[in-house]
């Protein structure tokens, strides 16, 4: 029988005041991405205030390589966030009963047995929409001591990082509610009803209306040119002084003329559904400077994915942990990069068609020689995002290293399939001696060049003949 939450967490907070108590160093491993930036800073924040001797490194994914490694590091204890899951028989095959994970990705039946497993799926929480492993470190780092309350502000960043606004209006439900709005009681975020468009502090009028992808809006979405054009037309003030406002900068009265003009050009079509998604929740991060791109959770979040991706995540950690001074430009600068990257994949992948096999219910995407594996996350869910894909389940796969294929999956908009993206991902995988896994509606797979083609078929029989069935229903 699993334990409660309750008790882990006293169990987490016992096995750390051991080791500080006995002046034993304490390892933390975490994932690149913004998830694991954030769930790791978390735990080493609550560490080191708690007079721990820790470390922190980063990993793109979890194996039995890895495991060797944080064994042969020499430390004494091993907490281990947003990663892991799956991997407890090894763990305590290799580190005995040093080690904790904190995550939120489903997990084997097997594992919630486990006291060294601190997952959200134990608790009755949904690890992919309620909470994450940042929600989690924050709750752990709560237990360590009540004063972490501060900590909040940055397991918000988590949850919009793994995109687990998906309540009404793009709110928090579950226990990122919950976090969101203890943050929100000590001053640290403030939450709002607002326009979502990217790029709220930082990017141009123009641009920040073209660079919002979800809604997609016909003629306006990518469309710079036309963007400007409309925003001329509504009457806003564009320029203050000859520099660029941004949507921030937006009184209430411009805020309507901007959605009179969008509802204007799309005719009545769509309007309602639209308006409805360009409306939503924002969160303001109000000690952060304006303009800055961390005053904006969903623009912090994208910061701290692109420091993982291009593989800068000790400059991620810096920023979570608290440092404003040069790490702070580094960011801007791998932001801006990021976004580059971003732009020159998804042109090459929309211009050479061959790269796309697409059916009723699946897109498959072969992204070898262009996209790198750590960025297979952020375009899948790219592709996912376009209105055209919508119902479907994107599949991206790109080269990994050592000879390895890695596999990135997607549940779109409005995609119905009872398939599990986890569980095909990790059965699938483990088939084939690789390693998978994730959420029901976006997961990871990667195994080696040779098993390529029976990954392939095993993809086809269980994803597209699963849909087949469920759309004929």
């Amino acid at each position: 029988m699993a334990e409660s939450l309750k008790d882990s967490l006293s169990f987490f907070k016992d096995k750390v005041n051991d080791c500080i108590k006995s002046k034993k160093s304490i390892s933390v491993t975490t994932h690149i991405d913004c998830d694991g930036l954030t769930s790791g800073s978390i735990i080493a924040k609550a560490l080191i205030r708690a007079g721990a001797r820790c470390t922190v490194r980063t990993s793109k994914e979890f194996s039995k390589t890895v495991i060797d490694s944080i064994k042969n590091n020499k430390r004494d204890f091993h907490i281990i966030t947003d990663l892991a899951g799956g991997f407890a028989k090894e763990l305590d095959e290799s580190l005995g009963e040093n080690w904790i994970v904190l995550d939120h990705h489903q997990i084997p039946d097997d594992e919630h047995d486990n006291q060294r497993v601190l997952n959200a799926w134990k608790y009755g929480m949904d690890g992919g929409t309620e909470i994450c492993a940042g929600g989690m470190a924050y709750l752990a780092s709560q237990a360590l001591d009540e004063r972490n309350s501060d900590l909040s502000s940055i397991a918000v960043v988590s949850a919009l990082g793994d995109r687990q606004d998906q309540g009404e209006r793009k709110s928090f439900t579950g226990k990122n509610f919950e976090i969101a709005n203890i943050a929100k009681e000590v001053g640290l975020v403030n939450i709002d009803l607002d326009l979502l468009l990217v790029g709220r502090e930082t990017r141009p009028l123009p641009d920040a209306l073209a660079f919002t992808s979800q809604p997609f809006i016909e003629g306006l979405t990518w469309n710079r040119d036309a963007c400007l054009s409309l925003l001329n037309s509504s009457g806003v003030k564009l320029k203050d002084e000859g520099r660029w406002r941004v949507p921030a900068e937006l009184n209430e009265d411009e805020k309507k003329l901007v959605i009179e003009s969008i509802t204007r050009f799309t005719s009545g079509k769509n309007a309602t559904e639209i308006m409805s998604e360009l409306i939503g929740y924002i969160y303001t991060f109000p000690h952060e400077d304006k303009r800055s791109f961390l005053r904006d959770g969903r623009e912090f979040s994208t910061m701290l994915n692109s420091c993982g991706r291009i593989n800068k995540s000790g400059v991620g950690i810096a920023v979570c942990m608290g440092d404003r001074n040069r790490i702070l430009h580094e960011g801007e600068s791998i932001l801006i990069d990021y976004r580059k990257m971003i732009r020159e994949y998804m042109n090459i992948i929309s211009n050479e068609r061959w790269r796309i096999s697409e059916s009723k219910t699946c897109v498959m995407v072969n992204g070898e020689g262009i996209v790198p594996e750590t960025m297979t996350g952020t375009i899948s869910s790219l592709i996912a995002g376009s209105p055209k894909n919508a119902g479907k389940i994107v599949i991206l796969r790109t080269h990994g290293e050592e000879n390895t294929i890695k596999f990135s999956s997607r549940k779109s908009f409005a995609c119905t399939s009872s398939v599990n993206l986890s569980d095909l991902m990790r059965k699938g995988a483990e088939k084939f001696n690789g390693i998978g896994g994730g959420h029901d509606a976006a997961a990871g797979a990667k195994i080696t060049k040779d098993r390529l083609d029976e990954f392939l078929n095993y993809l086809d029989e269980n994803v597209v003949n699963v849909q087949s069935q469920d759309s004929s229903q």
